[in-house]
């Protein structure tokens, strides 16, 4: 009996082995089956997941590949209580804060995950979102997590920006009033200079291919130049990190332009090289700057980056956000197609975040007409955008190019644009040299016009400031309406001209001035185009027939009050040369930088 117990013993041990690995395997094809989405053998399972990955990922992801997604957490701060705060500070920290806290809380375990897998990862905070690069069975494993909303892709975005026309130089002898641009007149801002208000205590972002800081009409203005020293922190950011052959490189320390139209817009909204070139709408505010787009080409990542930097700027290489030190109004002339793999929804929170904190986020309406329902591109189809549509300069004709609502990419049926602003032969700064300018065509230039007229008005009525729905009313509510019913009904709003075109004068409550010659007011498909050369967009597709989406109509906002302008300055008869724009009715040299926190 005894020599059979050591056979036993060790036959047991075999056998307690065999059962230990044959667990373990078990376990490890769990695990296996987990990491794949949990979901095999559960075809409901398999299909909820499946809903929450994006078709860009799905795509993008197949055989083996690896791609960048955005893994959005079900929890998003709640921001209602913002509009509570009755100042920009106040609304910025509170929504910055709300923000932040939100994904410091809720962040963690997912962070760990990824780094336990030895996964690239970026978090963001103003939409609590992860961005993520990975593989097919990664992106399962995160969207069957139940904290986890969906996976969206974060595609490379073509933007088919217009080209510049030939430099323009300078003129060599002063010229008045032909310094003053015709789309700069056209909405009658010289007039609102001439009541003393020129954007000053104003500060206009550019979210665009960057910006030449040092050109003539722009260094005085920029925020970061004393007069002496340049300072780019909290002023200036580059979300482009992994260019190749740009010709600013990548996280450039000092603003630049990778291709031109960024100098170009925010030019038109606060230019003047206090000389003979008045390209600007408020020469009196200072602008600050981040580069979203490599020579037009940019990412869900990159547009969210920069969204993130003016919610609450941070010094050159990271630090510390100061949401005091946000801008007032942003220019956004840029798009996410859904097209090339933006997901309706996947900018919204930003925007909405920027809206939240009193930023007036301005956008251009996209150069997709001119049939309807082209506006199609986040963010100029979402409620808390200011989008702008583009007008013929010197006309009151819409563009042929414009994009025009309704909205039905989201299925909102939102009449879009909200508004319109000259758009052609628009002559700005450029980004060859500091003394040149050139023209160029498309609803970019447009939006600019509408970010400077939002400086003026918030300059000239401070109780106005920072305040999205009663600002974007006094716009609306003093614009000179044109009808149209190519899009649906006519409106005021339509899905052409929306409330109209832009009349700042008025809207600053300085009554009517001398009326500009308009054409007749009929949408046509082809814009007319002044003597000086342009630069069209991309080639417009000729119309099509296509069924006419009638529009629900928007409600009219009720009238606001007109606030009385702020300063002595009362309204006094147009003058037939309004003086060059100087300091402001406080006193305030243009060119003194903020208080730094």
């Amino acid at each position: 009996m005894t020599s059979h117990r050591p056979f036993f013993a060790s036959r047991f041990r075999r056998i307690s082995c065999s059962i230990f690995f044959l667990a373990a395997a078990a376990i490890a094809i769990g695990a296996l089956a987990s990491s794949r989405g949990i979901s095999q053998g559960n075809p409901s399972n398999q299909a909820a997941i499946a809903n929450k990955i994006a078709p860009w990922v799905m795509e993008h992801t197949a055989n083996g590949q690896q791609a960048e997604f955005f893994v959005v957490l079900a929890d998003q701060a709640d921001l209602s209580q913002a509009a509570s705060f009755p100042t920009k500070a106040e609304k910025g920290r509170y929504v910055h804060d709300a923000l932040w806290n939100k994904s410091q809380t809720t962040q963690g375990p997912l962070l760990q995950w990824l780094r336990d897998r030895g996964l690239e990862h970026r978090s963001f905070y103003i939409v609590n979102a992860i961005l993520v690069k990975g593989s097919r069975e990664i992106a399962e494993a995160l969207a069957a997590r139940p904290e986890v909303a969906r996976v969206e892709g974060n595609p490379r975005i073509h933007n088919d920006l217009p080209q510049p026309d030939p430099i323009v130089k300078a003129p060599p002898y002063l010229q008045r009033p032909e310094t003053i641009e015709p789309g700069i007149n056209y909405t009658h801002a010289p007039q609102v200079w001439a009541l003393g208000f020129t954007g000053q205590g104003i500060v206009v972002a550019g979210a665009d291919t960057g910006i030449r800081w040092t050109h003539n009409a722009l260094k005085p203005h920029y925020r970061g130049w004393d007069g002496v020293t340049a300072d780019h922190d909290y002023n200036w950011h580059d979300s482009i990190h992994n260019s190749v052959g740009n010709p600013c490189g990548n996280d450039s320390p000092v603003p630049c332009d990778d291709f031109f139209h960024g100098t170009h817009t925010i030019g038109t909204a606060i230019g003047d090289d206090g000389g003979t070139n008045q390209i600007g709408m408020a020469p009196g505010a200072k602008w600050i700057g981040c580069r979203n787009m490599d020579q037009g080409n940019g990412t869900p990542a990159t547009y969210i980056e920069c969204m993130e930097f003016f919610l609450a700027p941070y010094p050159i290489g990271g630090g510390q956000g100061d949401p005091t030190l946000a801008p007032d109004i942003t220019n956004n002339s840029w798009g996410c197609p859904p097209s090339e793999g933006c997901s309706a929804n996947t900018l919204q929170a930003a925007v909405e975040a920027q809206r939240a904190a009193g930023i007036m986020m301005v956008v251009s309406a996209g150069n997709g007409g001119s049939a309807c329902s082209t506006v199609q591109d986040p963010p100029a189809i979402y409620a808390a955008s200011y989008s702008v549509g583009a007008l013929t300069t010197g006309t009151d004709n819409i563009a042929g190019f414009s994009s025009r609502g309704p909205v039905i990419i989201d299925a909102s049926n939102r009449i879009k644009p909200d508004i319109t602003a000259p758009g052609t032969s628009t002559r700005s700064a450029t980004n060859t040299s500091d003394s040149a300018y050139t023209t160029a065509s498309g609803t970019s230039m447009a939006s600019p016009h509408i970010a400077g007229a939002m400086a003026l008005l918030w300059s000239a009525i401070p109780s106005l400031q920072n305040e999205i729905d009663a600002s974007r009313a006094a716009l609306n509510n003093s614009a000179h309406f044109i009808s149209s019913t190519q899009c649906g009904t006519a409106g005021p709003p339509n899905n052409v001209y929306g409330w109209g075109r832009i009349d700042i004068f008025a809207a600053v409550g300085g009554g009517t001035p001398t009326p500009t010659p308009t054409a007749t007011p009929t949408p046509t498909a082809t814009p007319t185009v002044t003597p000086t050369p342009t630069v069209t967009p991309t080639p417009t597709p000729p119309p099509t027939p296509t069924p006419t989406p009638t529009a629900t109509p928007t409600p009219t906002p009720p009238p606001t009050p007109t606030p009385t302008p702020s300063g002595t300055p009362t309204p006094t008869p147009v003058p037939t040369v309004p003086p060059r724009p100087g300091p402001g009715p406080s006193g305030t040299p243009r060119g003194t930088p903020p208080p730094r926190p």
